[in-house]
């Protein structure tokens, strides 16, 4: 069975164990809708704006590069162990602000992500991810917490 209410369907990762359940959502939506997956995984680049850019900050965004491909490339993995059509970006940027363009630009019509779970000073801090996302997306988001225990 396929829907016309899904034709796209994106999943915005960050590697984390946490993200597991969100994927598995992404993954079921899409396969009860006939939907061709997107993976993005935003490296944040704003987190580096105080360092200096110097060999060190280049070997760290290199390694969260690598850490998005390969978190990307998993979900991929999955996906065509579902039987799902899919493919890949990793992006940078502040990661709310680049889900959403990467959504406007393809034709998104879900958005599934996971929670940070960040709390306290951090969240008040840097504020959620998911939270401006769905405050700001112009397609239905798909927020799916992770396990309590992980």
């Amino acid at each position: 069975m396929t829907s016309e209410l899904y034709k796209k369907i994106l999943i915005a990762t960050d590697g984390s164990e946490k993200n597991k359940k969100a994927i598995s959502y992404g993954i079921e939506f899409a396969k009860l809708s006939g939907a061709k997956l997107y993976v993005v995984y935003v490296v944040d680049t704003a987190a580096f704006a105080s360092i200096p850019m110097d060999a060190g900050w280049e070997m760290m965004y290199e390694l969260l590069e690598t850490e998005g491909k390969d978190a990307a490339k998993g979900v991929e993995e999955l996906a065509a162990n579902a039987g799902l059509e899919s493919e890949s970006a990793v992006l940078e940027g502040h990661p709310s602000h680049e889900i959403i363009e990467f959504a406007k630009n393809n034709g998104i019509d879900l958005i599934v992500m996971g929670t940070l779970g960040k709390t306290g000073i951090d969240r008040f801090l840097l504020g959620s991810v998911a939270e401006k996302i769905t405050r700001n997306s112009e397609v239905p988001v798909l927020i799916v917490r992770g396990d309590k225990n992980e």
